[in-house]
């Protein structure tokens, strides 16, 4: 890359164009950014013929008035000015009554500017707004709220997933996903990945990865990972910032130079199934969004893919998709295919003569890792049960460009309307949007859309008539979420919506409780049920509650559990496994940034005791042919597997009892004899039986023979 000027590279740090005037900044719905917040951005800095990766993640504090305090963040990129390690930053931010808002922040003495769309749940979607005159930064990112209580390396433990992506100093592209295992005090084991570095891809040996949260008041953290890939060693360095303890935002920090990349993205807790993950954990629909670049026409541009994997449950599998490789679109239908999966959760999946590679978060849910040169990379979204259709598109979204490919792509933010009218829907909105040509604020947005259960459930058609009009495809995840790929587009990406606030009252509700019912089980055979309970009602789009469990092996939960459309509670079901010794885990619910919890207690099956003893006959004749008598014994509950084994004794040799007896498993009785010898007179023996702490007795009494009658001699 050829030295270029310092103002054209410093993300986040440029100085504002004079023309970025912020819009719709009546500030109604401030307090809609209320609280703790951890960001990730991911795009391009300088211009179109001389561009270079760089990314950035961290966190700040919104006041729910206009302020931004406690802000700490770090970059990386290309050139002088590209690199901040936990710089401080302050700003202000204006959110109009649409929920489209603007940021400033104070960074070293500098500004820089970001537009965003509130969603829902109370995070933001948001791109940076500089590129004026065709230089500048180019991109997109998520602003999470952020769980402080997590902030410890304790607080990361437990199977976890990550997917990185990015790009080279010469912008060649490379994607990183795996799967580790975190074990609250700074280590991973267990762990496995896969990478493709333009093309060459292999599974990665991992030698000593380790990670520690250095700042506890500001979630930062770093993480080392070492492996070997492709005959060489590696160790690549990362910061991350903690969004909650399922979820980090991670970018790597070793100097761009060489094959190093810049690899940014996400680190997710793995909901791992007891026995681990397997065929089973494909059974449904799931939605791809895949972001790669490729050689497409005269030169290098974004390849992008969309579609819905349906997996069957048992290893098989149709694919749908649609591509568009620089303004070149292609569709694909029912293609079918074969999964594999290992139990941590890493996937191959063949379509003909191709594979694959994916890592599970969840069952339906992954991060998918393409083998081919154009490094496709990006999730597998779980599709909601249903058949959908232009109704299940129907009321707010925010929305906005993700993950831009290069310098060309024109990214954007804003809020939209969908009506959900058959047999065309209309959506509507405006939108900021940043691209190489400069910068333009408020721009309406309209288009047409008709969607279809079939031959694809989710997909349709959408007809953009504002601007400069053009084609693009849907799919839809849930009434909640859905993505589209603009077909038309020569520098596509893909575009997301996620449901926002239904007016200009900013969203108040939050979790306010998790209760488990009963709060001890028997491991494996008995179950709790989970409650979680909301401050207030829930929107028309419902409330998603994220659900997670420290450990997995033990008790299971869903990934998350909807609370319905007005309603202020949902239930769940704890499912536990057999467990040798009492274990006590933390089952976790998060919504709207605060997270809940509550233990359960997980014992071992309890031992029947001994309930009773019982002789018959209680009176015998002394005599090793007529003196005997057949003893029961009574468990309170059945005998566990492999039996139980009771323990027998006599206080008197007249009288004798074997050893033991064994109460078979599943049964609660056991029988067994009494010999007697010879008396001279009636003796009374004690037999005694003892068992898991309990001893019962009973008494036998041994009789000497009846006289012979005297016979009178003749």
């Amino acid at each position: 890359m050829r030295k270029r000027n310092a103002l054209l590279i410093v993300c986040l740090v440029t100085l504002l164009a004079s023309t970025a005037q912020a819009q719709n900044a009546s500030g109604a719905n401030n307090a809609a950014l209320n609280g703790n917040y951890a960001f990730t951005f991911s795009g391009f800095t300088g211009s179109g013929g001389n561009s270079a990766v760089f990314a950035a993640v961290g966190r700040f504090t919104a006041d729910g008035a206009g302020n931004v305090t406690n802000g700490e963040l770090d970059t990386n990129g290309v050139g002088a000015g590209a690199v901040l390690t936990a710089q401080p930053f302050t700003g202000t931010y204006t959110i109009g009554a649409d929920n489209r808002g603007t940021m400033t922040l104070n960074i070293a003495g500098s500004a820089a500017k970001l537009t965003f769309a509130m969603t829902a749940s109370g995070n933001a979607q948001f791109i940076e707004f500089d590129a004026a005159g065709g230089t500048g930064t180019i991109g997109s990112g998520t602003m999470e709220k952020s769980d402080t209580t997590a902030f410890s390396t304790a607080g990361i433990t437990g199977d976890y997933a990550f997917g990185l992506s990015g790009f080279d100093a010469s912008n060649n592209r490379l994607a990183f996903a795996g799967r580790f295992t975190a074990d609250g005090a700074g280590n991973f084991t267990n762990e496995a990945g896969d990478l493709n570095a333009s093309g060459t891809v292999g599974s990665t040996a991992f030698a000593a990865s380790s990670y520690t949260v250095s700042e506890p008041t500001s979630g930062r953290g770093t993480m080392s990972l070492s492996f070997s890939f492709d005959g060489a060693s590696f160790t690549l360095n990362f910061v991350f910032y903690i969004v909650n303890s399922g979820k980090l935002f991670a970018m790597e920090t070793d100097a761009l130079a060489g094959s190093l990349p810049l690899l940014n993205g996400t680190v997710i807790r793995q909901q791992t199934p007891s026995g681990g993950f397997s065929n089973a954990s494909l059974n449904g629909g799931m939605v791809l969004s895949l972001t790669g670049r490729a050689s497409c026409g005269s030169g290098t541009a974004p390849d992008v893919i969309v579609g819905l994997l349906t997996g069957d449950g048992n290893g098989g599998f149709s694919l749908s998709f649609d591509e568009n490789c620089g303004g070149s679109a292609s569709t694909n239908t029912g293609v079918p295919g074969t999964s594999t999966v290992a139990a941590n959760g890493r996937v191959v999946l063949s379509i003909g003569t191709f594979t694959q590679i994916a890592y599970l978060v969840s069952s339906n849910q992954i991060l998918f890792l393409g083998t081919d040169s154009s490094v496709f990379f990006g999730p597998g979204d779980a599709q909601a049960a249903g058949a959908f259709s232009n109704g299940s598109v129907s009321g707010n979204y925010a929305g906005f460009a993700t993950t831009p490919a290069t310098f060309g792509v024109t990214t954007f933010s804003g809020e939209f309307t969908a009506d959900g009218a058959s047999p065309t829907g209309n959506l509507s909105g405006t939108r900021d949007i940043s691209d190489p040509t400069g910068l333009a604020s408020d721009q309406a947005f309209s288009a047409t859309y008709s969607i279809s259960s079939s031959p694809t459930n989710g997909r349709g058609t959408v007809t953009i008539s504002s601007g400069s009009g053009g084609s693009a495809l849907a799919y839809v995840i849930s009434p909640s979420k859905f993505v589209v790929l603009p077909t038309s587009d020569p520098n596509p990406s893909v575009w997301l919506f996620e449901q926002s606030p239904t007016s200009t009252t900013p969203p108040t509700v939050s979790l306010s409780s998790l209760t488990l019912n009963p709060t001890t089980v028997v491991g494996g055979s008995q179950s709790s049920t989970g409650t979680v309970t909301l401050s207030a009602a829930a929107p028309s789009s419902g409330a998603q509650v994220s659900l997670s469990s420290s450990d997995t092996t033990v008790a299971q939960v869903p990934s998350s559990v909807t609370v319905p459309a007005g309603a202020t509670s949902a239930t769940f079901t704890v499912t536990t496994s057999a467990v040798a010794a009492s274990t006590s885990v933390t089952i976790s619910a998060s919504f709207g940034g605060v997270t809940k919890t509550a233990s359960l207690t997980v014992k071992p099956p309890q031992l029947p005791t001994l309930a009773s003893l019982t002789l018959n006959p209680p009176s015998v004749i002394g005599g090793p042919l007529i003196g005997s008598s057949t003893g029961t014994v009574t468990l309170s509950g059945p005998a566990p597997s492999g039996g139980a084994q009771v323990a027998l004794s006599s206080n008197k040799g007249v009288a004798s009892v074997p050893s033991s007896v064994t109460v078979p498993a599943g049964s609660i009785k056991a029988s067994f004899t009494v010999n007697t010898g010879i008396v001279l007179f009636s003796t009374n023996v004690t037999i005694s039986a003892s068992y898991n702490g309990a001893t019962k007795q009973a008494n036998l009494a041994v009789n000497a023979p009846l006289p012979l009658p005297l016979v009178p001699l003749l």
